[in-house]
């Protein structure tokens, strides 16, 4: 893990042009997914993260028009702090940006979900290996079976993320990871990608090919990608979310989130 910078400062250098995954750095600090909907469908997106708190784990919701954090950092602008965006028209991928402030507008509500990347630094630190954070990789991600609770228009099946895990280190994974109810808590399937509904383990939805090895077990968690999925699914006449595996870093330690508190 790099911890050269402060989460500030990262968030300084993306605002400035830089554009990398955010797997790996600023350790020690919780990261966030993002998801930006219009104010007609906060409330139902708010209730679809209620009803599936695995994938969704709700760190702060923004409040109509503006664009900056009150809980989970102290002014960040969610329109330029983050390495990439995605923009959605309809349900379909229209634009990858860099930043959003030519397009955010006063009818815009934000919402920042538990990240799983703030498990890793725990993983490591107990000898469980993040393959893809040792061959300086995004993280994989797949588009599971699993159906979420809907609301309103938001629904649709659970994105996970897999991490390839030595046999003998799976319980302790497990164990270490189960802490972290919000950045996804522990795994939800262990073994056979088949029971997940994932054909191809080498061709992840999201991110880079998975790094496996001998011996290793595929792990599999819920992903905050599923909030752009299901809004995706929603058709939403327009939403963001961040570039996969390119998170928000918040300033609140992965300790304390492990106790329940932002």
């Amino acid at each position: 893990m790099q911890k050269d910078r402060t989460p500030e400062e990262w968030r300084l250098d993306f605002r400035s042009g830089t554009v990398r995954p955010t797997t790996g750095i600023a350790g020690g600090y919780a990261q966030a997914n993002l998801l930006i909907v219009t104010r007609e469908y906060a409330l139902d997106f708010a209730s679809f993260c209620q009803r599936n708190p695995k994938p969704c784990p709700v760190l702060e919701m923004g409040s109509v028009g503006d664009p900056y954090t009150k809980l989970v950092a102290d002014c960040a602008d969610i329109r330029t702090d983050i390495p990439g965006y995605w923009v959605y028209c309809d349900g379909v991928l229209v634009d990858r940006v860099r930043d959003i402030e030519s397009i955010w507008n006063d009818d815009l509500v934000w919402f920042l979900l538990g990240c799983s990347f703030g498990f890793e630094e725990a993983l490591m630190a107990n000898g469980v290996p993040v393959r893809h954070i040792q061959n300086k990789l995004n993280c994989p991600m797949y588009i599971s079976n699993i159906d979420c609770l809907p609301s309103g228009p938001f629904c649709g099946k659970m994105v996970v993320s897999m991490r390839a895990i030595p046999g003998s280190l799976v319980a302790r994974a497990t164990v270490v990871t189960s802490r972290y109810s919000l950045s996804h808590g522990a795994p939800i399937w262990i073994g056979d990608p088949d029971g997940l509904g994932i054909e191809d383990l080498s061709s992840p939805d999201f991110g880079d090919a998975p790094v496996i090895e001998a011996g290793d077990v595929p792990v599999f968690w819920a992903c905050g990608v599923t909030a752009q999925q299901v809004a995706s699914n929603a058709k939403l006449p327009f939403s963001i979310g961040h570039a996969p595996g390119h998170m928000f870093i918040t300033d609140i330690p992965n300790e304390q989130l492990a106790l329940g508190r932002i």
